[in-house]
């Protein structure tokens, strides 16, 4: 089953590319989709509270994601922390739904992975392409606000991200993303097409 990753920064587009995928018959993971899964582990819970306050654990007894991210955030030892947690379960949940997929004799699936940093050293390990949606930052941090965020948010989580440019030298194929929804998935699906051919 062939493994094709979408990465981008925030805002950049990365889900666009991955509908247009999806639109074209591909099963998907989404890896915020499984981080926000884990969290409801009583295991994750527990890690979490003793790593960051017993305080990150609302009332309603879920992770109140926003209070993690104010504190795992801060620096990159602080988001180590939350990677130790989060990375081994999310990587559990991953490796499962994709031998799920196999067996139910799927030729291909798409992954967004938001937090890539590079091939070696992720869950991108094993993929069979990596594709980089790039678009100006101005373009990303307006798109990321329009849709609920706040700006400075915005700006931090960006800040810790890889740059395009690194983004470029870990990808196989960069889709430059500073046009409407429907340019970019239409760039998407004619890769698809020609990629299918190739095989």
């Amino acid at each position: 089953m062939r493994k094709i990753f979408v990465v981008g920064g925030m805002g950049a587009g990365k889900s666009t590319a991955r509908q247009a995928l999806v639109d074209a018959g591909l099963p998907f993971i989404d890896l915020d989709q499984v981080g926000h899964q884990v969290l409801k582990w009583d295991t994750v819970k527990e890690e979490l509270a003793e790593t960051f306050g017993d305080d990150v654990i609302g009332e309603d007894g879920e992770v109140v994601r926003s209070l993690v991210a104010a504190r795992a955030f801060v620096s990159p030892a602080e988001t180590r922390k939350l990677n130790r947690i989060t990375m081994p379960r999310i990587e559990e949940v991953y490796t499962d739904t994709l031998a799920e997929l196999e067996a139910a004799g799927n030729d291909a699936v798409v992954v967004e992975y938001s937090v890539f940093k590079n091939r070696e050293m992720s869950l991108a390990y094993s993929a069979d392409v990596v594709l980089a949606v790039l678009a100006p930052l101005d373009l990303r941090i307006e798109r990321a606000v329009a849709s609920g965020f706040d700006e400075a948010d915005v700006r931090r989580r960006i800040a810790r991200q890889i740059t395009d440019a690194d983004r470029i030298e870990a990808s196989d194929v960069v889709f430059n993303n500073d046009g409407t929804k429907e340019e970019l998935h239409n760039k998407v699906l004619a890769w698809w097409e020609g990629y299918q051919a190739s095989l």
